[in-house]
């Protein structure tokens, strides 16, 4: 994938989990509605949904974490405002943290795909200010969508 191939390639797959998502044209360009307002240049995409146990053997693997967790983002290009990159989400915690924080599945699925994204955008969330203001950002993106795109 090159830049001067134009728009960007948004893909989702399934790695032994049912397909969840609908409206994909739709969350596609949102998506890069999302990394233009962030001033990041999106080339290519791809969101990998997984169960618990694949992202626990990534999370292992790459970043010597032994824990469950909802999404990792990893950022493949080499340019600071181009993204190439791919987002592993666990749909097992997607459905635990909606159980959880009791708010609808199809609300947890977009805030972590957009959670994802914001990774590669260059927020973070270790430290609780980085957290407050990724769950700003989040918020206000989750409005966005079920306001204009849904």
């Amino acid at each position: 994938m090159t830049s001067s191939q134009g728009a960007a390639r948004i893909h989702f797959f399934f790695d032994n989990v049912p397909p969840i998502l609908k409206s994909r044209q739709k969350l596609r360009n949102f998506i890069g509605y999302l990394f233009k307002k962030e001033g990041k240049r999106l080339v290519g995409l791809n969101y990998i949904f997984c169960t618990d146990q694949a992202l626990l053997k990534i999370n292992r693997r790459y970043l010597n974490h032994s824990f469950y967790t909802d999404v990792i983002s990893f950022n493949l290009s080499d340019s600071a405002n181009e993204i190439i990159a791919e987002i592993y989400i666990s749909v097992d915690r997607l459905r635990d943290n909606a159980e959880k924080f009791k708010i609808p599945i199809r609300e947890e699925l977009h805030r972590v795909i957009f959670h994802g994204a914001l990774h590669l955008c260059g927020y973070r969330d270790k430290r609780s200010s980085d957290k407050e203001l990724m769950k700003q950002k989040e918020d206000a993106y989750l409005k966005d969508y079920f306001k204009c795109f849904t």
